[in-house]
């Protein structure tokens, strides 16, 4: 090993000035207080460059190659490493985009946007990831393609600076990092979202800080999952820990998690409040097959999960999105019979479709299928298909949970090898075109789909395979107009929930830091206020405490004035009173609802001639005098012809949103409960 590298070394040392020095420092840094060259920063050091596009995954996977090169080779040994970014995508090679991804992916070394593949063309360098070493004098010296070259990139370093020992000497970089320019958020890169649909919570993964969020569906947290730290940390939800955690999915009394940093399945158990490692080693896996039980059975890079049953829907199955192997999984919760009779025990984690080769290739046979790079899941128990967004193939793809045949949905090629088929275009099927979609999930007829690099929501009709645009510009942002879909703004949305009854569509915008809700019936947008407790601590809901909050004690009733409604009328509209403090104001970008119950026989009888859409809605109208704190909301309640003559009494409940004047901080919701009484007659 030894002599190889050092004829290697002794043979290419005569490329000289391969690195042109006005080639580099034109272009744009990150993580850096000014340009890098060879003359005035990195002569005299051996360098790493990094060639990279952030969204491909194998990429990702040496950057803990890159962070252990860090700690072997520190500055002072001569080391540089430097991250070389040159796109695949149109949308990589803006540098605020490349800027996320550093943050994102918390790399600490410099990073130069190569946007016109300048260095990748001078290098000559042909795929993604490649390493290219240069010498002390700028010359070339080794490169390497592809990843799972720890040990020989670190046993080619360890040659190479003892054999250029008396001609390099320790770095002085202007080394600045963008992750200690910004400040911090209550979500950090939410890379994925789930409606809880048995709890009515909103389940979030907050990538960025390597935890999961459960909130209300008003954006109030009601619990923190995991500590925060970076680590494979099974136990209470205080003290667990994961590592850049994507998809999630629930069942009655559990998440599973996409812990897509640690390579492994993870559940968190509501009933006893315990994380547990369900597969996965915490080690980045090769195997393309599986079979192995629990624990054993290495896996890499899951990237969204959704639970689904066995072709005979009788054993419950967790489909896995196994982006880093460029395939599909399924975990069994129970033993199960699999595709040609083939049983498998509870806890196996298996392939069930794509061969591993990263293409775009669909087949009838699914072991001979081909994903590239599959990071999002929905699956339809109608029509018995799994959806796949499929990202590097900037398309969507469909799976037959009957026989496991695998087809193409919209976007992509013909071409089964040309990942490069992406655009943005609204069309029938292949006509159709996507930029990197991350994120698919199913609203009655149609698939929502997060068109990641392209920064829309758009939506699929399942029958058509018709894709439009549905929301968002094309260009990164965080505007909203919250009744005009088209001029909205995300920034790289990559995970998306549905919730059918309300038609409401939550969007994971990753780069903006935030959740977006989409409401289909009004063609509405708005941000979703997310509330923490003070200092992230858990908030544990009682099993009782929604009825709790119903049996409002009667002294905290405002008393409305009692409205008199003719017989011949068929609607009314009441006037609730809404109170700031000092220094608040309301924040009309917030779900500010109000529903309705019953407070005796009479006001059971009233609720009966409404539909349930009927006894809630949002706060449409709130109103404030100029200086004052205090206003009204209005509210419009539409009363079919009344069988009988009387009065009728019912609880309001009023939810409102406010946030302070100076740091627009949003503040929890308050509720405000009234007494209506309607004489009838």
């Amino acid at each position: 090993m030894e002599a190889s590298i050092f004829s290697a070394l002794e043979i290419i040392a005569d490329f000289d000035d391969i690195f042109h020095v006005k080639d580099i420092k034109c272009l744009d840094w990150l993580n850096v207080s000014s340009p890098l060259s060879i003359k005035n920063n990195l002569k005299g050091h051996i360098i790493v460059l990094d060639f990279f596009t952030y969204c491909c995954i194998n990429c990702m996977h040496i950057l803990p190659d890159l962070e252990i090169v860090e700690q072997k080779f520190p500055h002072e040994s001569g080391v540089a490493v430097v991250g070389v970014h040159s796109a695949k995508f149109l949308n990589e090679k803006v540098t605020e985009n490349i800027l996320s991804a550093v943050l994102r992916y918390n790399i600490s070394h410099p990073v130069v946007n190569d946007s016109d593949a300048i260095l990748w063309q001078t290098l000559s360098v042909s795929c993604w990831p490649t390493l290219v070493f240069v010498g002390p004098n700028g010359q070339l010296i080794y490169s390497l393609a592809g990843e799972g070259h720890r040990e020989k990139i670190l046993k080619f370093l360890e040659v190479a600076t003892d054999y250029y020992s008396t001609h390099i000497h320790p770095c002085h970089l202007p080394v600045c990092l963008e992750k200690d320019k910004h400040a911090g958020t209550g979500l950090s890169f939410p890379g994925k979202i789930y409606y809880w649909e048995d709890k009515d919570y909103l389940v979030i993964a907050d990538t960025g800080n390597n935890r999961i969020v459960i909130t209300d569906l008003s954006g109030v947290v009601q619990v923190v999952v995991g500590n925060g730290n970076v680590g494979l940390r099974d136990g209470d939800f205080e003290t667990a820990e994961f590592s850049s955690p994507q998809g999630v999915t629930c069942d009655q009394g559990c998440i599973y998690v996409a812990d897509t940093g640690n390579h492994c399945l993870r559940q968190i158990d509501f009933n006893v409040s315990k994380v547990t490692t369900l597969s996965g080693t915490g080690k980045q896996g090769v195997d393309h097959e599986g079979g192995k039980v629990a624990r054993e059975q290495e896996i890499s890079s899951p990237w969204d999960v959704v639970l689904g049953t066995t072709q005979d829907g009788l054993a419950p199955v967790i489909y896995i999105a196994m982006a880093g192997t460029h395939q599909i999984w399924a975990y069994f919760l129970s033993d199960g019979l699999w595709l040609k009779n083939e049983t498998f025990p509870a806890r196996t984690c298996v392939r069930f479709a794509g061969s591993g080769r990263e293409e775009n290739r669909n087949n009838s046979y699914p072991e001979k299928a081909s994903f590239a790079q599959p990071s999002g899941l929905a699956l339809c128990s109608k029509n018995k298909k799994l959806y796949v967004a499929d990202s590097e193939s900037s398309s969507i793809r469909w799976i037959s949970l009957e026989n496991g045949k695998v087809s193409g949905f919209v976007g992509g090629d013909k071409d089964p090898t040309n990942l490069f088929a992406f655009g943005d275009a609204d069309g029938v099927g292949m006509n159709a075109k996507l930029q990197h979609p991350l994120g698919v999930a199913l609203l009655n007829e149609d698939l929502i789909v997060a068109d990641s690099y392209n920064h829309k929501i758009k939506i699929v009709d399942l029958k058509t395979s018709l894709c439009q645009t549905l929301a968002g510009t094309g260009k990164p942002g965080a505007v909203i107009k919250t009744t005009d879909l088209s001029s909205c703004e995300f920034n790289e949305p990559g995970g998306l929930a549905v919730h059918p009854a309300s038609k409401l569509i939550y969007v994971a915008d990753t780069n903006n830091h935030e959740i977006k809700v989409i409401d289909l019936s009004e063609k509405t947008i708005f941000k979703l206020p997310l509330v923490f407790p003070r200092g992230d601590k858990v908030i544990k809901e009682s099993k009782d405490s929604v009825e709790q909050r119903e049996a409002t004690p009667e002294n905290l009733l405002l008393p409305l004035d009692d409205i008199t409604i003719p017989v011949s009328c068929n609607s009314v509209t009441i006037k609730l009173p809404v109170t700031l403090l000092e220094g608040e104001h309301i924040n009309t970008e917030a779900p500010n609802s109000w529903r309705i119950c019953a407070l005796d026989e009479s006001g059971q009888a009233l609720l009966k001639l409404l539909s349930v859409s009927e006894q809630k809605g949002k706060l449409h109208s709130i109103t404030f005098e100029t200086g004052s704190c205090s206003g009204y909301a209005s509210l419009t309640l539409k009363i079919p012809s009344l069988a009988d003559v009387g009065r009728f009494t019912i609880k309001i409940t009023a939810q409102t949103f406010a946030c302070l004047d100076k740091s627009n901080v949003c503040l929890p919701p308050k509720q405000t409960h009234f007494k209506q009484v309607f004489c009838c007659g």
